[in-house]
This record gives C-alpha cells, structure tokens and sequence, in this order.
C-alpha cells in the first residue's frame, strides 16, 4: 500500500468513526447543554449514559422493535434526570454532588439490572448505507445512523429555540440570574427540573445507541467515560448546541485514530493513540481554567463559573 493510500484509508477511516462514534457524545452534550443552559451542572450523565444503553438494550430485546428500546431509554433518563432536579431543588444542596451520586447510582443499577441480558443478542438499529456517496472504491464501509440524524436536526433546532421562542429565553434567563428570572415571574425549580429531565432523555436516547448501534452490545464496560466526556465537550463548543454537533464530530474522530492507524500497520503507540479522546478532555479542561475567556460565553449561575 502505497503512501497516499495509507493516508486517505486513515482518513475515511476517520470519517467513519466520526460519523459512528459521534452520536453517543453530541446526545449526551445536547442534554447536557441545556440543562446548563438553565443554571444547573448534571455530572451524572455518565450514569444516565450507561443506563439507557442497558434499558434500550432490553427493551429492544423483549419487544423486538429497537426504536422501542430508544423510546425507553429516553424515559429511563428522563427519570434520572427528574431525580437530579428534584435533589437539586432542595435547600444547600451541590448539584456537583448530586450528579456524582446518581452516576454511581444509574451506573450500579444498570449493572444490576443488566445480568441477564450480557448474553442474548437484541436487534439493532439500522443504518444508512452512504458508501457510494463518497466514493471509496464500492466497499459500502460507510455507515450514517438515523440517530446522527436526528441529533444533528436536534442542535440546529435547539439553538433556534434557544434564541427565538419563549421557553428559550425563559431557560437563559434562569440560567443568568435566578432573581431576575424570579422577578419576571418565572418558576426556576420548575425551569431547572424541565431541562434537567429533558437533557436526562437525550442522554439516555446516547447511551441506547452504545448498546442497539455501535458497538451494538450490552456489557458493564460498555461507556468507557464517554458521559462525562460529553459534559466537558459542552465547555469547548462554548454552550452552544451547534459547535457540540461539530465538537462531538471531532471527538468521534479522534477516538477512531487508533483502530485507523492500525488498519495502515501503525501498530506502534496504539494504546497511546487510543487515549486521544481523553488527551483532548483534558486539555479541554486546562483551557477552560481561565475564568476571562474560556467561561465567558457559560450561564452566570452554573457553580463553575463562581
């Protein structure tokens, strides 16, 4: 294999893994832009992640129809979700802690919840063949999920309802000032629960694509951190729903330089280019260090911006 042919085999193979292992991260960032677009920080989306992969996974198997199993998982992280809000809207209560609590929790349960389905195999969410778009030879590698889809139309369409619509202010506006959003006449427990369970189901609807999709099974090391990674990608695509779109691209991206490298007989390093994904959340997190300009586009009344 020539050179050039090395590299334009990583590159499609980087375009495959941004187009598969993208839509985990852009849900689960989506949910969690909003709710921190109302003022609130959910870290237990890690949880919520696993717990949909496991609920959508089950579902998917007892029913047979896996778009069933998307439908629960959204459900199952709504729950979690509300639970987050509801702990939260008690008084002196950390929404830091709480979220690190219901990711042990949502984690743990799922485990427990998940023996029996470790082994039968459920069917899977079907994929968009786009292969011959891209003209790569007729192989047909090239896969387009649904769910990428949909969550692509979702961010577009939840930073024009953000800007443009009522409930949209209303949640910046919670999540700016809560006595001003008071003042106004809004009810923020109920702003911050709404959004807190609405990004709870986006993430679950995340973590049923792990299980119905890719890698389309049900194991209790199915997630690998990708929940929590999200939650930083909201920090680089600056809380807005459309950079998280192409943040969560570029993160699918960099978690497919391993298994691309190694396809050309790169096998050197091969763990280390694996870590990329982590690599980048924690230069994400050096960067956002700087209250001057990295937190400057967040909501005044997330507890990481005081």
């Amino acid at each position: 294999m020539t050179m050039s042919q090395q590299i334009a085999t990583v590159a499609m193979a980087l375009l495959a893994g941004a187009l598969k292992v993208s839509t985990p991260f852009l849900f689960v960032s989506l949910g969690e832009c909003l709710t921190e677009k109302s003022g609130r920080v959910n870290l237990g989306l890690e949880g919520t992640l696993i717990m949909g992969a496991m609920v959508g996974y089950a579902t998917a198997y007892e029913t047979g129809n896996p778009w069933l199993g998307v439908c629960a998982a959204a459900m199952a992280g709504m729950i979690l979700g509300a639970m987050h809000g509801l702990i939260c809207a008690l008084p002196r209560v950390n929404d830091i802690a709480v979220g690190i609590a219901l990711m042990q929790f949502g984690t743990a349960f799922a485990f427990f919840l998940g023996k029996p389905y470790i082994q039968p195999e459920a069917p899977h969410l079907p994929d968009i063949p786009i292969g011959a778009w891209f003209d790569v030879g007729g192989t047909g590698e090239l896969q387009l999920s649904p769910l990428l889809v949909c969550g692509s139309v979702l961010a577009f369409g939840m930073a024009w309802g953000l800007r443009q619509t009522r409930w949209g202010l209303i949640i910046r506006t919670v999540g700016e000032s809560t006595v001003g959003a008071r003042a106004l006449g809004f009810r923020v427990d109920l702003v911050r629960l709404l959004s807190t369970a609405a990004g709870g189901a986006l993430a679950g609807i995340g973590g049923s694509f792990l299980s119905l999709a890719y890698p389309g099974i049900w194991s209790e090391a199915l997630s690998s951190g990708q929940g929590l990674i999200a939650v930083a990608l909201v920090i680089f695509a600056r809380w807005n729903p459309i950079y998280c779109l192409f943040a969560s691209l570029l993160f699918g991206a960099a978690g497919a330089l391993g298994p691309a490298l190694q396809s050309v007989g790169v096998t050197e390093a091969y763990h280390l280019f694996n870590a990329v994904p982590y690599i980048l959340t924690l230069l994400i997190m050096i960067g956002s260090s700087s209250r001057v300009a990295a937190l400057r586009a967040a909501p005044a009344e997330l507890s990481i911006t005081r």
